[in-house]
């Protein structure tokens, strides 16, 4: 099993948050105007009282996840990236793991996140987590959103 150690995030890793994302956008969709603006501004999301937890095998970045924050204790769990070398290695369940507990040490009370009906080994490791599918209550900022989950505690 692999030695992941996981980071909240600092100004320095944000190259990684959006070449992360940028690598599995690229191989299944196309980057958005949303995309562009999120990965290219990571502290935003910090400021903005959300987090970005981050992967680690030794000194490598290998992922990433955010938690935006929206108001009233809700955050969507967002920009999940793990580089393809090391998928199906766990390290997105470790990531989701964190995530889940950051979550609750931020004082959230609703947890969700917007995918694609197409990435199923994602929407699998989701409702292994607690997240089960919902109808969208929205008009997502996001084209190829045409799932969206919410988080059962």
């Amino acid at each position: 099993m692999l030695e992941v150690t996981t980071l909240t995030h600092e100004p320095e890793l944000g190259s990684h948050f959006k070449s992360l994302n940028e690598e599995w956008l690229l191989k299944y969709f196309q980057i958005e105007p949303i995309d562009k603006h999120v990965l290219s501004q990571p502290d935003e999301i910090i400021a903005k009282g959300g987090q970005i937890i981050y992967a680690c095998l030794g000194e490598a970045v290998v992922g990433c996840v955010a938690l935006k924050h929206h108001g009233r204790q809700i955050y969507e769990l967002t920009k999940m990236a793990v580089t393809r070398q090391y998928q199906a290695h766990g390290i997105g369940a470790i990531l989701m793991q964190r995530a889940i507990e950051e979550f609750s040490h931020l004082g959230g009370t609703k947890l969700y996140l917007e995918t694609h009906s197409s990435l199923q080994p994602a929407i699998k490791l989701y409702g292994r987590f607690g997240f089960v599918k919902k109808p969208h209550p929205f008009e997502s900022e996001y084209a190829r959103s045409d799932y969206y989950m919410e988080f059962q505690q």
